[in-house]
């Protein structure tokens, strides 16, 4: 029997409106206490032990039998021959959205992630030096499906950004094993995904460990004997993998705790509904707590985006979790008119947002606040998580009103250029000197006093 999905159907002139809409869009982020303890006592165990504790962990979760750290560490010639495994389409494909990734990375490098300086008019040298982070780790997830596209969207911008070295990690269960965590008996195979590997050939992929959950996260952030750490850790994972980034974020760095996947339509009734329908679709088969909105001002268009949702659902191989994300957290909403469609977006801050409008330019600028703006009919959402160039990892949960796509400028950190001059010294001593004695610091000011006039000579000079 085929599952129905019927989105809530909503209207901005309703009285209830603002009710409805407060309770469709909630989302709780807060992570279950037992998986926040069993993290906790993991991340503990990692640090202690290293590599014994990783190998014991992968031993119980995965039911991967390695006994040392190498049986689990993927070669660089390994990366290059499943490329070669691989159908010439598949490799084209990989190859052409790595490149159209990078390049696009490289355009935003050279945007904004370079040094300056300038002078004053006394000599002083002031700016900005821009230094890629000398270690990352990327996790890729790998326990259910396999995910190329996030390994090149993590890897690509710190690979542009200058990161000498890129540490992947990604969970490789052995065949049959228990997500719960039951200790396989005897040795299993493990199977390495070819197209994973593959990425990693053409992303600039360093090393790499067929390991996962809350001991990958402790073993990048403390480093063990097989893995050195590293000084920032991205990408997506499981309520035990965001619960680790979260606990070991200032021990390391981390791009962000990613919440379940969004995407908003705004449409004004001119993009075929078969498009908009399985534009939803994308959003809501990643899992039953994604979220996919329609705003349109047109209500004869509402009936006919439900209508291509009840013909093309039984079609879809994830048709069930298509259907209980639509039932319980997506929704058709009637606006007055696009303007108003624009400003409920702007309080969404969805990640994916798509304007799909004969006329994409008119409204791009009044949305302020979206992870990634897709315009126009033939601009799915889909594309720009594959191969588009920007990036697929972005803000969820409303956080695009504050935050970014990952980017070149995460895997990168500026340190500020001070030189002051004997000139300089003169005007900004003062200037020093007065504020720190206000502030009742008299080392500060004595140290801005001393190098007042007369200038001593300095060791060396003549």
């Amino acid at each position: 029997m085929n599952p129905k999905a019927t989105p809530i159907r909503l209207s901005t002139a309703d009285a209830g409106f603002e009710a409805a809409f407060a309770r469709r869009l909630h989302w709780s982020s807060d992570t279950d206490q037992a998986i926040e303890q069993r993290v906790a006592d993991i991340l503990a165990d990692v640090r202690h032990r290293g590599d014994e504790a990783v190998l014991d962990y992968t031993r119980r979760f995965d039911g991967v039998q390695a006994r040392r750290m190498a049986d689990l560490e993927i070669g660089a010639h390994e990366f290059r021959a499943a490329f070669e495994s691989l159908a010439p389409a598949q490799q084209r494909a990989l190859q052409e959205a790595t490149d159209r990734v990078r390049r696009y990375h490289e355009a935003q490098k050279q945007a904004s992630g370079q040094s300056w300086s300038y002078r004053d008019e006394d000599g002083t040298l002031l700016g900005q030096k821009v230094t890629p982070l000398d270690r990352v780790g990327i996790y890729v997830p790998g326990g259910k499906a396999a995910y190329p596209s996030s390994l090149i969207m993590n890897a690509v911008p710190a690979h542009v950004a200058g990161v000498p070295e890129i540490i992947m990690v990604v969970p490789t269960p052995a065949q049959g094993s228990l997500a719960s965590g039951a200790v396989v008996a005897q040795a299993q195979s493990v199977s390495r995904n070819p197209l994973v590997l593959a990425a990693a050939h053409v992303a600039g992929v360093s090393r790499a460990f067929t390991i996962g959950g809350a001991q990958a996260v402790a073993a990048l952030a403390y480093g063990t004997d097989s893995i050195a750490r590293v000084d920032k850790i991205t990408g997506p994972g499981n309520a035990y993998v965001a619960s680790a980034k979260r606990r070991v974020f200032g021990a390391v760095g981390i791009d962000m705790i990613a919440g379940p996947s969004e995407i908003l339509v705004l449409a004004d009734g001119s993009t075929p509904a078969d498009w908009v329908a399985m534009d939803l679709f994308s959003q809501a088969e990643h899992d039953e707590l994604a979220q996919s909105i329609l705003l349109c001002p047109d209500p004869a268009y509402i009936e006919a985006v439900q209508e291509a949702i009840d013909r093309l659902l039984p079609s879809m191989p994830r048709r069930q979790i298509i259907a209980t994300s639509l039932n319980e957290r997506g929704a058709l909403i009637l606006t007055r008119d696009m303007e108003e469609a624009c400003a409920l977006s702007n309080r969404i801050a969805p990640e994916h947002l798509e304007i799909s409008s004969h006329e994409p330019q008119r409204w791009e600028p009044l949305l302020r606040h979206a992870g990634a703006i897709f315009m126009g009919a033939y601009t799915s959402e889909s594309l720009g998580d594959y191969c588009a160039g920007p990036n697929h990892v972005l803000p969820t949960s409303g956080t695009a009103r504050f935050s970014s796509p990952l980017g070149v400028y995460d895997f990168q950190k500026r340190s500020s250029l001070i030189e002051v001059s004997a000139l300089g010294a003169q005007t900004l001593g003062r200037t020093a000197a007065e504020l720190a004695y206000g502030e009742g610091l008299q080392a500060h000011a004595r140290a801005a006093e001393l190098r007042l006039q007369p200038v001593p000579p300095m060791r060396g000079s003549s």
